[in-house]
């Protein structure tokens, strides 16, 4: 999901402050305002059992970049 699309969900949500925001920030913000665990990007990922999380791909992509990164 493009960027952009992330803020107007947010903005559509009521989600406060949004445009300063770094996109695993306003994800989680997002998230939380569903009544989920702002979990996106951390390291739950390795247990993750929400096949039909809307950020699951995304999130792994970014899990697999910082793990690529710390080698």
């Amino acid at each position: 999901m493009k960027f952009q699309e992330i803020r107007n969900m947010a903005k559509g949500m009521g989600i406060k402050k949004f445009n300063n925001m770094k996109k695993v920030d306003l994800i989680r913000a997002i998230q939380k305002a569903e009544n989920n665990i702002d979990c996106y990007g951390t390291q739950r990922v390795d247990s993750c059992q929400e096949e039909k999380c809307l950020w699951r791909s995304d999130c792994l992509a970014v899990n697999d970049e910082v793990r690529a990164s710390l080698r």
